[in-house]
């Protein structure tokens, strides 16, 4: 009996979790645009950083061993493997990065490709994994390969594509990005379908494009997404 109270509670603490869970791994640190100046000012405090935005942002990368238990948080540096790891050229993976931080953070801006720019972050992370677990390797990336999977992104993306473009090209703010859903699609078919469809859906929100909620639920539920991952600041209101 008492197995069978613990085991329910663990499940109940998990469900719980992942009502708050709004992503996880490289998307999640992408999100982070939102809170960035505040993130800057705290960090910063009355005298300028060393390093500028570039430390925010590596700083947050090791914050995720903080927001997350094990399991989620060792999700960035999967993330970060499946991009360095695949084919996609140089272009498409700076074109989905900046989309998905609402054209905010460009590594060419600051001397960086955007795979040094993964790198780095990735080492952030890892070395903040380090501090508590000296013995940690890191697992392998796994992408999510599945042609099943991959048609059914590129299903949910090809609706939205074209108003999803022209918001990433014509931003109220943020470098303007070009060829978004071409990278998109690039990463779900030679990378992989999670990372490609997380990337969609934080464009999606990063620009406040509409879509079908519950069909975009309904994927993100066969990937196992959190709870809140898909819906949390997603625009459901027509255009």
């Amino acid at each position: 009996m008492t197995v069978a109270h613990e085991h329910e509670s663990g499940v109940e603490e998990d469900f719980l979790e992942d009502i708050f869970v709004t992503d996880v791994g490289l998307t999640w640190l992408a999100s982070r645009w939102q809170v960035l100046d505040e993130v800057y000012a705290e960090l910063a405090g009355p005298n300028p950083l060393d390093g500028g935005h570039v430390t925010v942002w590596l700083r947050l990368a090791e914050s995720s061993v903080d927001q997350f238990d094990r399991s989620k948080a060792a999700q960035l540096g999967q993330d970060v493997q499946r991009l360095l790891r695949s084919p996609l050229p140089e272009e498409t993976v700076r074109t989905v990065w900046l989309a998905a931080t609402h054209g905010i953070f460009d590594p060419r801006e600051q001397g960086m490709s955007a795979r040094s720019w993964l790198r780095r972050a990735e080492e952030a992370w890892l070395a903040r994994v380090l501090e508590d677990d000296p013995a940690f390797v890191p697992p392998p990336p796994q992408p999510v390969t599945d042609e099943k999977l991959r048609r059914a992104v590129l299903q949910e993306i090809h609706p939205v594509a074209r108003r999803l473009g022209l918001a990433a090209e014509h931003p109220p703010f943020g470098t303007p990005v070009t060829g978004l859903v071409q990278a998109l699609e690039q990463v779900v078919t030679e990378s992989c379908a999670d990372l490609g469809y997380r990337l969609f859906l934080r464009a999606m929100k990063a620009y406040q494009v509409s879509a079908d909620k519950p069909s975009l639920v309904a994927l993100g539920e066969r990937f196992g997404y959190p709870h809140g991952l898909v819906h949390e600041g997603l625009n459901s209101r027509p255009d």
